[in-house]
């Protein structure tokens, strides 16, 4: 069914309901994850064209990433992982056909109407730009 499935992840709280969800998921179908932040800080967006060197907040992203990673070869899954820099929907998108995977996974955090919109931007375009399903989990935050 899945081979290889997008788990993107925030650094937050938010990011233990997509993480045990899809943990399931991938014993089940025998997929590996690719976990992957997009950094999306002044730093982060302007990382290559100024020639920067990480934030601070960057390499707390990158921590975390190998962190969540371990936790998940601990358990047995086969895991990649990748810190992206930019606008997070392009970055996604990008590494989504990239990478050839055959599902995206993410948290969302329940906003509603006028929140949803200003807040919503990454899931909407996510979900208009992929050819690939995309599973949507409230997270608990």
């Amino acid at each position: 069914m899945y081979k290889r499935i997008l788990v993107a992840i925030e650094h937050s709280k938010a990011d233990a309901a997509i993480l045990e969800h899809i943990e399931k998921l991938a014993r089940l179908t025998g997929a590996s994850l690719l976990l992957v932040h997009v950094a999306d800080g002044w730093a982060a967006r302007h990382f290559d064209e100024l020639n920067l060197r990480e934030s601070e907040e960057m390499k707390q992203d990158r921590a975390y990433l190998a962190a969540r990673c371990e936790d998940l070869r601990r358990a047995g899954l086969t895991v990649d992982s990748v810190l992206a820099m930019g606008d997070p929907s392009t970055e996604l998108i990008r590494i989504a056909n990239l990478e050839k995977v055959d599902l995206i996974a993410m948290s969302t955090h329940g906003h509603r109407f006028l929140s949803d919109v200003i807040h919503g931007t990454t899931v909407d375009r996510l979900r208009h730009k992929v050819f690939v399903p995309v599973l949507l989990l409230r997270g608990q935050t």
